[in-house]
């Protein structure tokens, strides 16, 4: 788990040198950006440009409603880790802004960044050490953390992962799921207020991913606001109520989850024996992108009545046993949306 350096871990630090005082306040628990209807993130116009000329993030306009579990989706280069370390204060943006619950980033890290949680390119553990002793580090060098209930939060959290049988066993000897797991488990010591995940099913078995796919609900169900980025498309239908589209560093839309998968769609699926028949009638009738597969055979319905094309398969004698439109899914809208598939390096 990055968290929020970009150094792997080593020492425990000491004290920070002083500083300014933050600007802004420190966020409490009903702050800016926590209100019905606020962003818990939003973004203006944010840009990120590299060395060389290579635009990364393209002014970015996102809002991130409180409350929500928040798809962050896009191909291979869309901007997404980018933006990402911009909103955690990792990397400066070239132009436009980020507030990030209600405060900006990254001038207020000192103030926002502790009631985030981050699990972000994978966990940074250390190895030599056990997964409570991992936790153990992580949650001391947390200013906010009470020293004396540290062991008894660390035995939660790491139930609450599923990891309190391999609590003791030194985190070199985990698998890349059980990392995963202490990594969020590492985000979750804490309450709260923004939980921000980077592919947090990464190396976990389907029982796994639905443990966690839980857990985020039941996350959310706290008042907790998850910002989720994955390449399983079919995670973040199941789990997130909101979702973003990235593409070549520009926003391509954002909103509900159901909007997006209603906005694409959906699939003409027919139902028969005669399959070969049944795609010759179907493309004779304007039906594209046809697809045979064993009793089924499927396309992009045409604009004219379906009616007349059922009709025209029982015409051709072709036995219909089943005949409709799929419901799009968030895939469809995605490769709609971008007019490709799915990267899973995105």
């Amino acid at each position: 788990m990055e968290e929020l350096s970009a150094a792997e871990p080593g020492p425990e630090p000491g004290p920070e040198p002083e500083s300014a005082p933050e600007s802004e306040s420190e966020p409490g628990p009903a702050g800016a950006g926590d209100a019905p209807g606020d962003g818990v993130i939003v973004t203006r116009a944010l840009t990120k440009r590299y060395r060389g000329g290579q635009l990364a993030v393209d002014g970015l306009d996102l809002t991130v409603p409180a409350g929500s579990v928040f798809g962050f989706l896009g191909p291979n280069g869309s901007g997404k880790t980018t933006t990402i370390r911009m909103l955690m204060g990792l990397i400066e943006p070239t132009s436009g802004t980020a507030r990030v619950l209600g405060r900006p980033m990254p001038r207020s890290a000192r103030t926002v960044l502790p009631h985030i949680g981050a699990l972000i390119e994978g966990p940074a553990l250390y190895g030599f050490l056990s997964g409570r002793d991992n936790l153990l580090r992580y949650d001391a060098a947390d200013p906010t953390a009470d020293p004396r209930t540290r062991r008894t939060r660390v035995a939660a959290t790491l139930d609450r992962v599923g990891l309190t049988a391999a609590a003791g066993k030194k985190a070199k000897a985990y698998s890349l799921g059980m990392k995963q797991r202490l990594g969020l488990a590492a985000a979750l010591l804490q309450p709260r207020r923004l939980l921000v995940l980077d592919e947090p099913t990464n190396g976990l078995d389907p029982q796994g991913m639905r443990e966690i796919r839980s857990l985020v609900r039941e996350l959310a169900s706290d008042g907790t606001t998850v910002f989720l980025s994955s390449h399983l498309l079919d995670e973040i239908e199941q789990v997130c109520t909101h979702a973003a589209v990235m593409a070549q560093g520009r926003l391509i839309t954002q909103g509900a989850v159901a909007d997006l998968a209603a906005g694409a769609r959906g699939r003409l699926v027919v139902t028969t024996p005669d399959v070969t028949d049944a795609a010759r009638v179907l493309k004779e009738q304007g039906v594209a992108d046809i697809v045979v597969a064993e009793d089924r055979v499927t396309g992009e319905p045409p604009d004219g009545e379906l009616a007349e094309l059922n009709a025209a398969l029982v015409t051709a004698a072709v036995r219909v046993r089943g005949f409709g439109v799929e419901r799009a899914s968030l895939e469809d809208a995605f490769v709609a949306l971008t007019g490709e598939g799915f990267d899973v390096a995105g």
